[in-house]
């Protein structure tokens, strides 16, 4: 039973820290960022990747504002990724 109870807590642990790292790995989740990568989502053409970016940035825009930061990083990676998918 302990050791169901040291497994589940190490996997929450790394379901909360993975979103964070991913953060960190991308500079972070700030206005500079964000701008940036809308300014690439304005540069693409219209299309599934657009709309999915758009998506994706709105999310990292609302998880900032609510202080996620683990959240919004995950968010702005993904609208990254679908820019790249021009």
């Amino acid at each position: 039973m302990k050791t169901l109870l040291g497994v589940i807590a190490i996997a929450a642990v790394a379901f909360a820290v993975a979103p964070a790292q991913a953060a960190k790995k991308m500079g972070g989740c700030s206005a500079t960022n964000l701008e940036q990568t809308e300014t690439a989502i304005e540069n693409m053409s219209d299309g599934d990747s657009k709309i999915t970016a758009q998506k994706e940035i709105a999310a990292a825009q609302d998880a900032l504002l609510n202080g996620k930061m683990g959240v919004c990083g995950a968010h702005l990676n993904k609208a990254i990724h679908a820019t790249a998918g021009k």
